[in-house]
């Protein structure tokens, strides 16, 4: 009798919402074995409940050392890719971003993806498997009140092509994503979260900053409107997974190539002032 053939398996980070929600639905829904890390029960049902094939929810903080420890046990003992999506904003002027806020930003959009990558490396060691980081533009590109979330999103970049050559020795394909603004959660909510980022700041820097984050507002507007599709990032992440020669680098959305094109284009000092003036009026 032969032997099963089993369907491929894939640990997301941060499949509750956003992007990682899509991106477990959908390679659910292609055959893979999906575990889902999420944060709380309830979003674990609700996948799989919206799920056609196998999905697994996995309580998952990555950031909690001991549920990233347990890792490998929670997903079977094998696996063939991570993608690692899981991550936080903290937005304001640096000068207001407190240090405990920058820690956190770090904590998890850094140091916990290492962790996690680190978990699983064993069992992707074994099956020849893929790692998938899920950055941003504005890993390339930083922004104006995006300072703690961008340097989050640079060290990843780093961190992607150190360990794409450490592991090819193992055939070990590491693949870094690079949205540009997506419509998932995190920009629908951003005015709300403009809100919240400046009624924490101290009256000194609110005064500082008004005119500022008066801009910011208009450009979180107008950027609300302009968001590309969750499955556009979905589709990339489909094709890092599944293709048998995936690149390095994948960018999504066409503000992310503008963006990319603008900063390569023009001297320093015009990119600055021309974001200067579309982001904050100055």
């Amino acid at each position: 009798m032969a032997a099963a053939v089993l369907s491929p398996s894939v640990l997301v980070t941060g499949a509750g919402r956003g992007i990682g929600r899509a991106v477990a639905l959908r390679m659910a829904g292609r055959g893979w074995q999906v575990h889902a890390g999420v944060r709380r029960e309830e979003d674990g049902a609700a996948l799989q409940e919206a799920a056609t094939g196998t999905l697994h929810p996995v309580m998952l903080d990555v950031a909690d050392a001991d549920q990233v420890a347990a890792l490998p046990d929670a997903v079977g003992g094998r696996l063939d890719a991570v993608v690692n999506n899981a991550g936080i904003v903290v937005s304001g002027p640096v000068e207001a971003v407190s240090a405990e806020d920058l820690r956190r930003q770090l904590e998890v959009n850094v140091v916990a993806q290492v962790s996690v990558t680190q978990a699983v490396l064993p069992l992707l060691r074994a099956t020849g498997g893929r790692v998938v980081f899920v950055g941003s533009i504005s890993g390339r590109v930083a922004s104006p009140f995006l300072g703690a979330y961008s340097a989050s999103k640079f060290a990843l970049e780093a961190i992607a092509d150190a360990l794409r050559m450490e592991l090819r020795p193992w055939d070990i394909r590491v693949v870094l994503v690079e949205p540009g603004s997506i419509d998932t959660d995190l920009w629908r909510g951003a005015l709300d979260t403009a809100d919240a980022v400046e009624a924490s700041m101290s009256g000194e820097h609110r005064t500082l900053y008004h005119r500022q984050i008066a801009s910011m507002r208009k450009t979180v507007a107008r950027i609300q409107r302009q968001t590309s599709p969750v499955d556009k990032v979905a589709d990339t992440i489909e094709i890092a997974l599944t293709t048998g020669r995936p690149r390095a680098r994948y960018l999504v959305g066409t503000d992310a190539r503008v963006r990319l094109a603008f900063q390569a284009a023009l001297p320093t000092r015009a990119v600055d002032a021309a974001v200067s003036r579309m982001t904050t009026g100055r």
